[in-house]
Order: structure tokens, then C-alpha cells, then sequence
């Protein structure tokens, strides 16, 4: 700390645990700290302190620019469906998620929750659906409401690969509309949408856990199933026969699955309008030619659905971590958040589970970071270099230069790295005579690639070529 603010006890800390760290093998130089005229020097640079938190990754390019592409991709997915961007806060009170999530492990385990300093209780988003419908309730919006969003989401969960403490989400949700032709919109535009990617080894998992009055006739039935077997089930699963029987049939643990052998299906409960509904989402997927695998035993993790379910799972992944997307429809969910009664049907897939899926197939690769030329400046004090990169860019050109005095040798190295197209050198001679000297840096032939422009016609000579470059 340059201002001195730093003790000389926390300096013979810092310097006894480097050194320390160092006896111990660590890698990393040692950080030997002293101070002088009240200011704080280093003689090594420091390995980092502070690494992210279990669970949080950093984003950074070149993986970056493969998450904003995929994003824009998505957005034009669904931008054709007339679906538009919204986006809700990361924090909100606990009781949203609270009453759509009561009882599952998002809400009893695994939910950042804390009393903020004005004594509300709050909580991370552990998902995104309930805070979309608090919006609707909010906003008042007009019907259907057909929205999708790019999200955090934060579980505080046991990590593995695809599976984070802080995890993102590509969503779509379409609020006041209750025809299961909807239901089939949006799983087909998210099949379609990992297509596009070159996705291929995909399965389509499709039920219906029908209306309310079907699932309160399936419960008797199901609980009793269950507690004649409850000495089967692990113990987690047993403990949700009471409230949530429906649960235990998502369950992974293999004694609970070894155990529901025989289990009672919903379709056995299913009223009329039920199977309608799902009749018609089928025809729907059939017409799209999605084909579909019905999963009686999928049910999904949230209190909020009716009818339709769905999952769609990667082939190419290994169970734990196979289903990259996933929803349904959620009749009920608005007006179990105080709203009025207003159909609903959306789904979530978490974008470091379909990165995972597209590197097992070896599709949707990370784009090259480029851009269209370089400048190149040697000699004088830089601002020619600094002029002609800002015309080039407001005129559509992407470029940059180097910095800190370096030599051609150097230069041209970095120009290589930029991925540029066109080098544009600018020296003591192109200053003297207005102009500059154009380089095809991916031309073999070096003299014959470099043609000199006047100073002033080189943005739309280059705009030109880039044009051509790009077909």
C-alpha cells in the first residue's frame, strides 16, 4: 500500500507465510516485502491469494465468446417465435421460491438464503420460473406473455461436471395461454435450437402429471403403492410419502428405483380433459417430427407443474450429467403467488450442460477471437497509430496495435496472434508521404501481399476488403 496504510505486523506476516509456502514446495515465487519511504515493494511478483469459490467459475475468453454466440443464437431461436429478452433480479424475497419449492431439496437444502439488513428474508434465485411469474403478477402485462431470459442461478449443491454452485440458464416462458399447441412451440423450438447447434444424439422424454383433479385421485393410489414398500425406498425418499409421493418416483437413488417396480402410472388417473391436452401436445411433436420417448415416472423437481413434462437428454453424456433441458406447463404456478388464475408453460437448460454436450459430439467449437486488421507503427510518438485505429473502427472495422514501443520483429508476431487479415504499417516514410503500407498477412508471398494507400482512402479500401473477405 503505497499510502502506508499497511501495518509492519501484517509485512513480517505476509513474509513468513511466503517463506513458508516455499519451504513447503508451492509453487509460486517468494514475495519478499519491505518498506521504504512509506511505500510498500515487492521483489517478486505474488502467487494469487484468492481463488474463486467452490462451485463459481470465472468466464474468459475464448470461452466467452462461446457463451455470447450461443446466447444469440437462442435469442434469434426464439425472437421468430415473437419471444422478447426479460431479465428479473438475482435476489428475491425467499418466500417466491418458498411456496412453489416447499419440501424439495432446492428449497430445504441447497438455497442461499439470508436476512437482508432491512429484516426482509431473501434469498438467490435457485431457478428462474418463480420470479418470472412474480414479474407477471407485478407488470400486469398483456396476454400471452411470451418472454425468455439468460440467467444466474445459485444452489449451494455438491459440484460435478455440468453441475455448479453457480449455474447459468437459457429460458423461455409464455404466460396466459393455456392450448397445448404452446406446450408443443417451445419443445419444438428448443429441440430445433440444439439442432442448430449440430446436436444429434438427443431423446425427447414427454409425460403429463396431468390436472389438479387427476393427480389428487393418482396420490391415494401411489401412497399406497409406496408404504407397502416403504422399508424399500431410502430413507429420503420414505420421508416424502406424506406430502410429496410424486417425488419419489424422480428419485435416483437405486434402491428407491429398484423398489417402484410395478408402480401405478397417472394414466391410469388421467380425466378427459387431461388426455386430451396430452393427445394433442403428441400430434403436435409428431407433425414437428420430434420424436418422443414417454417416461410414465417423470414428474420433474418443482411443485408448479400440470399436464405436460418434458425432458431432453444427451446421449452422448453420462447419466448424471444427460439432461440438458428440461420443463413444462404450470397452470397453477401465478396463482399460487397471489395472482390471478393465468396458465403458464416454459422450460430451463443450463448452458454448461449443453457446452458439455456439444464438446462430446464435438460440435458448436469455440470461435476464433480476430479481428480485421492490425496497425503496425514504428518510430514517432504513436498518435498516428492511435488516429487511424479510431477511424478504422468507427467506419466497421475491427482492429488493434500493439503497445510500449516494441520492434517490427514484435509487432508482427502480435498482428500473427490477433488472427488479423490486414497488417497496416505506418513508418517514417508512409508518415513523410501520406500514406500507408497494406499487408495480406495471410499471404505466403510477403513483397507481392503489401500495396501502398494514400492516408486518407485506406478505411474504405479496407472496408471493401473486409466485405469481400466476409462473402
Amino acid at each position: 500500500d503505497r499510502t502506508g496504510r499497511a501495518g509492519g505486523s501484517d509485512v513480517t506476516r505476509w513474509r513468513a507465510q511466503s517463506m513458508a509456502e516455499s519451504e513447503r514446495g508451492n509453487a509460486g515465487p517468494v514475495v519478499a516485502l519491505r518498506f521504504a519511504d512509506r511505500a510498500l515493494a515487492c521483489d517478486a511478483v505474488a502467487a494469487p491469494t484468492f481463488q474463486s469459490l467452490k462451485g463459481m467459475h470465472d468466464l474468459v475468453p475464448p470461452t466467452s465468446q462461446r457463451w455470447l454466440e450461443l446466447i444469440s443464437r437462442f435469442a434469434e431461436q426464439f425472437g421468430r417465435s415473437a419471444y422478447r429478452y426479460i431479465q428479473t433480479p438475482i435476489l428475491e424475497e425467499l418466500a417466491v421460491f418458498a411456496r412453489v419449492g416447499e419440501g424439495t431439496d432446492v428449497v430445504t437444502k441447497e438455497m442461499y438464503d439470508f436476512t437482508d439488513r432491512d429484516g426482509t428474508h431473501i434469498a438467490l434465485r435457485p431457478e428462474s420460473t418463480a420470479g418470472v411469474a412474480r414479474s407477471v403478477i407485478q407488470h400486469r402485462p398483456l396476454t400471452p406473455f411470451k418472454v425468455w431470459y439468460f440467467s444466474q442461478h445459485f444452489r449451494h449443491e455438491n459440484t460435478q461436471a455440468g453441475r455448479y454452485r453457480q449455474h447459468h440458464q437459457l429460458g423461455a416462458e409464455c404466460f396466459g395461454a393455456a392450448e397445448p399447441d404452446v406446450d408443443v412451440e417451445l419443445i419444438v423450438g428448443l429441440w430445433d435450437f440444439y439442432r442448430s447447434l449440430g446436436l444429434s444424439q438427443l431423446r425427447l422424454e414427454l409425460n403429463s402429471i396431468g390436472d389438479p383433479e387427476s393427480r389428487a385421485r393418482y396420490m391415494d393410489a401411489l401412497r399406497a403403492f409406496l408404504n407397502g414398500r416403504v422399508g424399500d425406498l431410502d430413507p429420503e425418499d420414505a420421508a416424502k410419502i406424506d406430502r410429496h409421493p410424486m417425488r419419489v418416483l424422480d428419485s435416483k437413488r437405486a434402491a428407491t428405483r429398484a423398489a417402484l417396480d410395478g408402480v401405478p402410472t397417472l394414466m391410469e388417473s388421467m380425466s378427459e380433459v387431461a388426455l386430451a391436452h396430452f393427445d394433442r401436445v403428441q400430434q403436435g411433436l409428431a407433425a414437428a417430427g420430434v420424436p418422443v420417448t414417454l417416461n410414465p415416472r417423470l414428474v420433474r423437481g418443482l411443485d408448479y407443474y400440470t399436464h405436460t413434462v418434458f425432458e431432453i437428454i444427451s446421449e452422448a453424456m453420462d447419466a448424471a450429467q444427460s439432461t440438458i433441458g428440461g420443463g413444462g406447463r404450470y397452470d397453477g404456478l401465478v396463482e399460487s403467488l397471489g395472482g390471478p388464475p393465468l396458465p403458464g408453460v416454459g422450460f430451463g437448460s443450463g448452458i454448461e450442460r449443453i457446452l458439455l454436450a456439444c464438446d462430446r459430439e464435438g460440435v458448436f467449437e469455440t470461435p476464433e477471437l480476430t479481428v480485421d486488421a492490425f496497425v503496425v507503427e514504428l518510430g514517432g510518438d504513436g498518435s498516428h497509430g492511435r488516429d487511424l485505429l479510431l477511424e478504422l473502427r468507427r467506419g466497421g472495422v475491427s482492429c488493434d496495435r500493439a503497445y510500449g514501443g516494441r520492434s517490427l520483429r514484435a509487432q508482427m508476431k502480435q498482428a500473427d496472434r490477433s488472427g488479423a487479415r490486414w497488417g497496416i504499417i505506418v513508418g517514417d516514410d508512409e508518415r513523410a508521404g501520406g500514406v500507408v503500407s497494406l499487408r495480406d498477412l495471410r499471404s505466403s508471398d510477403h513483397e507481392g501481399a503489401q500495396t501502398t494507400v494514400p492516408r486518407g482512402e485506406i478505411v474504405d479500401v479496407l472496408r471493401r476488403r473486409v466485405q469481400i473477405d466476409a462473402g
